[in-house]
């Protein structure tokens, strides 16, 4: 069957139409815009008219796509920055009235939850693996660990590339004590995240979303954006983290130049590369050097919605 599922979180609104066949995703459409839906809700509360109305023109460009290719069954998520915001009630109206469906803002539970299925679904696991699935947003990480048995832990955890540089990194590239005051409140999530998730029995991770893909483009040091290059990449932790280092030393402008970079991405990357860095080197601590790769995934959370839809339909 066709389904339709949108991503809407803190930074970017994607769209997938997809064919699902035996829990198998054929992409029909598959489409970002950057809208930065989150920008100045840390420090406001509240979602800014612009960023409304940069996700209410996505959101009908979507609608408009979705009607050319049959109007699917849909399935709106709506991620961090709406959940955080008070006048979220806004974005619901304005969802509602330009593509006909409620949109649901999940619990992290729920993010994490839609992230580890849309991840391991092209993934190939071993029945006695613990996979750790990252999913690094611009408002939130997700942290979900399971088997192929089931889900064995989930956490939601305030921290993402857009929260943490209006936060922390707010020099141009920042300065160390800048960087030292936001790696010490990472590691201190990723200690909250150890309390519900087993990090330390888990034997692959796996990334998704921009930040990580970008940073695994950086590290690959590709000609241009290869999702077909980026996907299921295996990676050394410590390539990882001198690429995401080089990514936070690096000014706006030179990360602006990089042939794999979004423009929607230059000014945030920095914050996501370091909290994907410090993530890996934890868990490869926690775990004694057992997980000494990082796996980046181009299937994630927007994949696990279109799985959703159809699993409901069938």
């Amino acid at each position: 069957m066709r389904t339709a599922a949108i991503d809407c979180g803190t930074n970017s609104i994607r769209l997938l139409i997809a064919d699902v066949q035996d829990g198998e995703l054929t992409d029909v459409v598959r489409l970002m815009r950057v809208v930065r839906l989150g920008e100045g809700v840390d420090a406001t509360g509240r979602l800014s008219d612009a960023a409304l109305g940069r996700t209410f023109a996505a959101a009908e460009e979507y609608a408009a796509l979705i009607a050319e290719h049959g109007s699917p069954p849909m399935r709106f998520v709506a991620t961090s920055a709406s959940r955080d915001a008070e006048n979220r009630q806004d974005f619901v109206d304005g969802i509602r009235a330009r593509l006909g469906v409620e949109p649901e803002v999940v619990t992290g539970d729920e993010e994490a939850r839609l992230s580890f299925d849309g991840a391991v679904s092209v993934l190939a696991t071993e029945e006695d693996e613990t996979v750790l699935v990252v999913d690094l947003g611009g408002g939130s990480t997700e942290f979900v660990a399971g088997t192929a048995r089931g889900l064995v832990g989930a956490l939601s955890t305030d921290m993402g590339c857009v929260r943490f540089t209006e936060r922390f990194l707010r020099d141009d590239p920042p300065s160390e004590d800048q960087i030292t005051a936001m790696t010490a409140e990472v590691r201190r999530l990723i200690d909250r995240a150890a309390d519900e998730v087993p990090l330390e029995s888990v034997t692959k991770i796996v990334g998704v979303a921009g930040t990580v893909t970008t940073v695994t483009a950086h590290a690959l040091d590709l000609p241009e954006y290869q999702p077909a290059r980026i996907h299921g990449a295996e990676l050394p932790i410590a390539a990882v983290s001198a690429a995401a280092s080089d990514l936070l030393h690096r000014s706006r402008e030179a990360r602006a130049a990089l042939p794999y970079m979004h423009p929607g991405r230059v000014d945030v990357i920095g914050a996501g590369a370091l909290i994907w860095a410090t993530i890996l080197e934890r868990v490869g601590a926690l775990t004694g050097g057992r997980v000494a790769t990082a796996i980046s995934s181009e299937h994630d959370i927007l994949d696990g919605i279109a799985l959703s839809v159809a699993r409901l339909g069938s």
